[in-house]
């Protein structure tokens, strides 16, 4: 089919030369344009192939030994066969059927098959692959085919995701488990409240000793381990903790918490509404509630940050009315005059100061001692 074409257009050419005698250079122009046009038809389709993309410049059917048409079990029995063959476990150099071969030529050409095997089970990059023969001139787009699917995760990303924030989820529990206990441990050695679960305990009745005798009688160390932990159990139950070693919630995880962001963001939409439409527009007055809140907010101040503040201290907040703003910038300039007079008559402030002043960081002292 090439040839005959390059003959009409030889001949067209000829005609049109016969033509246009005293134009020679065109002539000569059109005899190039031709053999260009020649020699690149006649090039194979396989001269888009190349060094890093699956088989490499070799064409992954005739590797294996099967047609463009073969289905998936033809291909899986080629492979076997090839495998079996030319495995480095099974090549015996000199038998018959290896006439020069080496371990190494025999290596080389099973890790071939196995790439082959590997690109045509495959649909999609069988497809791929496929297309990449049709269209050979397409050299940037088969790279990035080619390399997007290799690079691709073969686990899907969604269970990494999750099992991501199911970790991190357990991670943030136990974290927050342990400092919890540490609190606990640390109000138990405190004289106020160990007294005062002491005493609830003796009127609960759980640190009645009554006496044991024969096989049941406990020593001194179990008894006392006992009652610390009734003590430590009433803490545990009495005592509200709040800010960063509060009692962990599960609610409060990460998991949980992505699992419910629906339902919060519905809420704080709700709560923003009702709040726009009452003190907004209807003008009503402030619940204590509210103005809680509005002195939190003017704080800067977290939920759990202020939730460890002392009730008192959050009474004398209500007092100076802070949830106006104009008030709280005063109590806010208040506190910083107050903390300024309180560093300046502190007699360790005055010894930080004085030491700074005088051995303070980057001068060179030399004592005796």
């Amino acid at each position: 089919m090439v040839g005959s074409r390059f003959t009409e257009m030889a001949a067209g050419m000829e005609r049109s030369r016969g033509g246009r005698a005293g134009c020679p250079r065109t002539g000569k122009s059109w005899w190039r344009l031709a053999v260009l046009l020649l020699s690149v038809s006649s090039l194979p389709a396989a001269s888009g192939l190349v060094e890093g993309l699956y088989c490499g410049t070799e064409v992954c059917y005739d590797v294996l030994g099967v047609s463009r048409e073969a289905v998936k079990l033809d291909i899986a029995r080629a492979y076997r066969q090839l495998a079996r063959r030319y495995h480095p476990d099974r090549f015996r150099r000199g038998e018959p059927g290896y006439e020069g071969e080496t371990r190494e030529s025999a290596h080389t050409k099973f890790l071939l098959i196995a790439t082959a095997y590997e690109t045509l089970k495959d649909e999609d990059t069988r497809r791929d692959y496929d297309y990449m023969l049709d269209h050979p001139e397409e050299y940037y787009q088969h790279y990035y085919t080619y390399y997007r699917r290799q690079l691709t995760p073969k686990v899907d990303v969604r269970i990494v995701i999750l099992v991501t924030i199911c970790a991190i989820s357990i991670f943030q529990f136990y974290s927050w488990h342990s400092s919890y206990n540490e609190a606990i441990n640390y109000l138990v050695t405190v004289p106020k409240y160990r007294i005062q679960a002491t005493e609830i305990a003796k009127q609960q009745g759980l640190l009645n000793r009554s006496k044991e005798k024969g096989k049941n009688r406990r020593s001194k160390e179990e008894i006392r381990e006992q009652e610390e932990e009734v003590i430590r159990d009433i803490i545990k139950t009495k005592i509200d903790i709040k800010g960063g070693y509060q009692k962990p919630n599960l609610s409060d995880i990460l998991l949980c918490q992505m699992v419910l962001f629906p339902y919060y963001l519905t809420t704080y939409l709700s709560w923003y509404a009702s709040w726009i439409y009452r003190f907004t527009l209807c003008r009503e007055e402030y619940g204590e509630e509210e103005k809680v809140y509005l002195i939190r907010r003017n704080m800067k101040m977290s939920q759990s940050q202020f939730d460890s503040l002392e009730e008192s201290s959050k009474q004398t907040f209500l007092e100076k009315r802070l949830w106006i703003k104009d008030n709280y910038e005063v109590h806010r300039k208040q506190q910083e005059e107050e903390m300024k007079v309180k560093m300046a008559t502190d007699p360790r402030m005055k010894r930080y100061r004085r030491w700074m002043k005088n051995e303070g960081p980057g001068r060179l002292t030399f004592i005796d001692d």
